[in-house]
């Protein structure tokens, strides 16, 4: 008898484990057939090696110093639901229609406002509202550097822009700062140096104000001979400034952009001084600069989201927002306060740190032999996060290094957090003097950045 009509239920089923294994087989498959498809620059694009460890760090057991979370307790939260619902209820079918790639007009006039803080003559048809400054710092990447130009930026710097420096496949060489900032002979010699490679630098990018991650601000004096120094080999300067009015004196420093307006892009957020998930930020530009910029938006994102821009517009049209920073410096300023007295009381010698006038971060450096990166699952063990130094350099450096971050947890958890710190740190020094040192590992590329770096 034959079998062709046999019942297809008759033949034996694959067990649930060999579904899973027939699955991850395929998948494997097409991840090897993507492989082939990707765009060479994606080559050096790297998740971060620790965003697993910082799963297990936002644990509440845990304290983490790592992430650059601002605190938004703070905030008038009942009064801005207010303003929001009569927003949407008023004024709801703008506010939830696409909008122009440009801005918010009222938004960019009174983002002009908060620039001549510091000293910045903008007008708002030059500024362009961005979906973070991360965004603004992609578009000024993507058009300006072709594969090979090279970016002087700060060492250490952010990490969000050495991932989009390496996104356009552009060279970062570092420039060396001080406790006063980036030092104006380190950016002569890097100029120097570059340029009798035959290498083409498109830009300088500095972030002048309690910079992240090295919390050293730079000093007035050297400001005007940094621009000088730029102006003369032809270097456009992107100045990054989410902090400036942080600062714990109140004191507010010249921008760069005000001393000289022709040759810096100006990069601004409210991620820090009201509400970072709104993701609302601003590029100030020459006049040119920004058609550009407004065609590079249109093509990544159409339009920001109006309704974030309305919001943010609102809350400063109707809040006391600079009584609102001047709470936030109070705030932060306990909280550093907090962190540099622990530093001194407990850690070991050898160690030294940044002591910052602002923003949110202070950049520690271990003793000679300890690697932060190798540590930090022991110090996750041990009940507290930090940002390892390496992910802030595009060269391999910082492995000694590590950002401290006071913004988000209270005076007393940060206090804990580096008392816990500091025994993980003085248990790896004795483990470097029985075995030694670990030995440097290379670096692919700057990592991919997360919130836990921001």
């Amino acid at each position: 008898m034959s079998d062709h009509g046999s019942n297809p239920t008759d033949q034996p089923q694959p067990s649930p484990q060999q579904e899973a294994a027939v699955q991850q087989a395929g998948a494997a498959r097409n991840l090897d057939a993507h492989r082939d498809r990707y765009a060479q620059r994606t080559a050096g694009m790297t998740a971060s090696e620790i965003r697993a460890l910082f799963a297990v760090a936002s644990r509440p057991e845990v304290v983490s110093l790592a992430g650059g979370m601002p605190n938004l307790a703070a905030l008038p939260l009942d009064s801005l639901a207010t303003e929001v619902s009569r927003l949407i209820s008023v004024d709801g079918q703008a506010a939830l229609q696409y909008g122009s790639a440009h801005g918010v007009p009222e938004l960019r006039e009174q983002i002009c406002e908060i620039m001549a803080m510091e000293g910045i003559t903008g007008h708002p048809d030059d500024v362009m509202v961005t979906v973070g400054s991360q965004m603004a710092l992609d578009m000024v990447t993507r058009l300006f550097c072709d594969p090979g130009d090279v970016v002087l930026a700060e060492g250490p710097s952010y990490v969000g822009a050495l991932g989009s420096f390496n996104a356009y496949q552009a060279k970062v060489v570092h420039v060396a700062m001080d406790d006063d900032g980036l030092q104006p002979e380190a950016l002569r010699h890097a100029i120097s140096e570059v340029t009798s490679r035959g290498e083409r630098i498109k830009f300088l990018y500095t972030i002048p104000n309690f910079h992240n991650p090295g919390g050293v601000t730079l000093a007035v004096q050297r400001r005007a001979e940094i621009l000088e120094i730029c102006r003369h080999h032809d270097i456009l300067v992107l100045e990054d400034n989410p902090y400036g009015l942080l600062g714990f004196d109140g004191q507010t420093y010249p921008a760069l952009r005000s001393l000289d307006p022709d040759n810096v892009v100006y990069l601004g957020s409210f991620s820090k001084t009201f509400a970072s998930g709104l993701r609302v930020g601003w590029v100030l530009a020459p006049h040119a600069v920004r058609e550009k910029l407004v065609l590079a938006a249109e093509s990544a994102t159409l339009c920001p989201p109006t309704l974030n821009q309305m919001i943010v517009s609102r809350y400063l049209s109707t809040h006391d927002w600079k009584g609102q920073i001047k709470t936030f410096r109070e705030q932060y300023r306990e909280r550093r306060d907090a962190m540099l007295s622990a530093l001194e009381q407990h850690m070991p010698e050898g160690c030294s740190w940044t002591k910052p006038d602002g923003g949110f971060y202070v950049w520690f450096t271990a003793p000679e032999g300890v690697d932060t990166k190798a540590m930090l699952p022991r110090a996750v063990t041990q009940r507290v996060a930090y940002a390892s130094g390496t992910g802030f350099y595009a060269d391999a450096l910082g492995s000694r290094q590590m950002r401290l971050s006071y913004c988000y947890p209270t005076p007393e958890r940060i206090r804990e957090g580096v008392r816990r710190l500091a025994n993980t740190l003085t248990d790896e020094m004795e483990l470097v003097r029985t075995f030694g040192s670990v030995p440097q590992r290379s670096v692919s590329g700057p990592e991919a950045p997360s919130p836990d770096t921001a």
